[in-house]
């Protein structure tokens, strides 16, 4: 009897956790079993492997062996452990030693002449295996810049699994990367290109400045994606932690650039309003896939024409907006995603939205229905609404140069340095992140200050969420300010910006 031991990786999401591969080849009738709640893709493994091995110029053994993938009661997907079945065969059966397998990660599929393929989850898998202690990984060479991403963990790359039988024997080397750092390159939209809508700029300016979400409301062609469309560049460049987050739930489906280093400039999605409801929050058989909120995880979602996307769609965001990640419950467990984002919604005034509202043919009633498409719990949790008029001229910067993203990204960002060095004994970084309770206890502003904001919640204009967030937005505009509280005029600004009859 023979036994030996290889380590893989199990992903929950974009969580990681730690699988022990044991092959024992014993007496009996020539077969293979795999034991370990492996799903149908990884049942075939056995197959699949077998062939590799064989036509990687190995020999498979003519008895009895099993594969067992421990903890047994966490379920497996996909085909990523091939490599790490194949290699503790051979390394049952003494065809490699087995000195180099202690402390090392196996990830990889196999085609059946041998061939290393990549899989989903290289880079999650690596953050993991870190985790635990782990400091070396052998991949497939395609999934080498990605590996490389995660400090701490030595990687080597194989295109074949005849290279790593090599490898093991001391015979030759694996590919190995260069170091890879995330890039702060792509190109954003200029905020300069923006003709008007003074008060649109300015509450974007305040969005990106305390992590809000905002709302735009204006008839078509008014500028509400162009606005949209640069938020992303007025926001500070993702820390290289924050980078990989992004990369990590990309890599997850697959749809992770390996060409080109992951940018530290802030994601942005703009999902179509056809969007199935499992495309928009993740989904999918067996563990579930992250969603388009999970893709704007660190940056920002844009939903135009929002009150198109449907109400199951809509109400999905509002325990995300709140909780900063989404919950996917399936059969083989529940799967949490990050979805940390700034959300911004644009919409139609009504359903025929005609460039000026006095050619409106809608009656009352359609309206009412129209807005009302965009329920009260999800308004009540974006902290600030403009109605966009109608630009009436195109050479307004003929007259004064409209600024650029770049000025507006200074402001911004020392904005945020004094939001970050007020919040640090907290862990918050952004104004939008700070719980309600402690804006009104351990930062309380005096009564004449938040008298306005008061008023609003004794006549039911104003949820008590809202009040909250009006604080939240009067600080951010005290930071715009370089005050070093809000007085009554921001809170009153703040309230402005949420509800005019509050």
């Amino acid at each position: 009897m023979a036994l030996a031991r290889t380590w893989s990786i199990a992903l929950l999401g974009i969580e990681g956790q730690l699988v022990e591969i044991e092959a024992d080849i014993g007496a009996g009738m020539p077969g293979t079993k795999l034991v370990g709640l492996p799903d149908p893709g990884l049942r075939e493994a056995k197959d699949r492997v077998r062939a590799a091995v064989r036509n990687s110029r190995q020999s498979w053994p003519d008895t009895k062996v099993t594969l067992g993938l421990f903890p047994a009661n966490l379920p497996k997907v996909g085909s990523s452990y091939d490599l790490g079945i194949a290699v503790a065969v051979l390394a049952a059966s003494a065809s490699v030693p087995v000195n180099k397998l202690g402390g090392t990660v196996l990830l990889g599929e196999l085609a059946l002449d041998g061939r290393l393929r990549s899989v989903p989850g290289v880079l999650p898998a690596l953050l993991a295996a870190r985790g635990v202690g782990y400091r070396r990984a052998v991949v497939p060479a395609e999934s080498v810049p990605e590996a490389a991403l995660v400090d701490g963990v030595e990687v080597f790359g194989a295109p074949t699994l005849a290279d790593v039988v090599d490898w093991l024997r001391g015979e030759a080397e694996l590919c190995r990367p260069d170091p890879v750092e995330p890039t702060g390159t792509r190109t954003v939209p200029d905020l300069a290109d923006v003709v008007g809508q003074p008060e649109a700029r300015w509450a974007l300016e305040v969005a990106a400045a305390g992590g809000h979400h905002l709302l735009l409301t204006g008839p078509p062609g008014i500028g509400k994606t162009m606005l949209a469309t640069r938020l992303p560049g007025l926001l500070p460049p993702l820390s290289k932690e924050e980078a990989l987050e992004v990369a990590a739930i990309r890599s997850v489906d697959g749809s992770l650039d390996r060409s080109s280093p992951p940018t530290c400039v802030p994601p942005f999605v703009a999902p179509h309003h056809s969007i199935s409801p499992a495309a928009f929050v993740g989904g999918g058989s067996g563990v579930a896939t992250p969603g388009a909120i999970s893709k704007a995880h660190r940056g920002v979602l844009f939903l135009d024409e929002a009150a198109e996307f449907g109400s199951e769609r809509l109400e999905a965001l509002r325990t995300v907006l709140e909780e900063g990640e989404i919950r996917l419950a399936r059969i083989k467990g529940v799967v949490r995603y990050p979805a940390a984002f700034q959300l911004v919604l644009a919409s139609n005034p009504c359903p025929c939205a005609p460039p000026r509202e006095t050619d409106c043919t809608c009656t009352p009633a359609a309206r009412r229905r129209y807005s009302t498409r965009l329920s009260g719990p999800l308004l009540d949790r974006v902290d600030l609404r403009v109605r966009m008029r109608p630009v009436t001229a195109m050479r307004l910067h003929d007259l004064q140069p409209p600024e650029s993203t770049e000025q507006v990204r200074q402001r911004v960002v020392a904005a945020r340095e004094r939001a970050a060095a007020r919040w640090a004994d907290h862990g918050w970084r952004v104004n939008a992140a700070v719980p309600g309770p402690v804006l009104w206890r351990e930062f309380a502003l005096p009564r004449t200050t938040t008298a306005v904001v008061e008023r609003g919640l004794q006549r039911g204009a104003l949820t008590a969420r809202g009040a909250d967030r009006c604080l939240r937005v009067a600080w951010t505009l005290a930071d715009l300010a370089g005050a070093p509280r809000p007085d009554a005029d921001h809170v009153a600004s703040a309230l402005e910006f949420r509800e005019r009859r509050a």
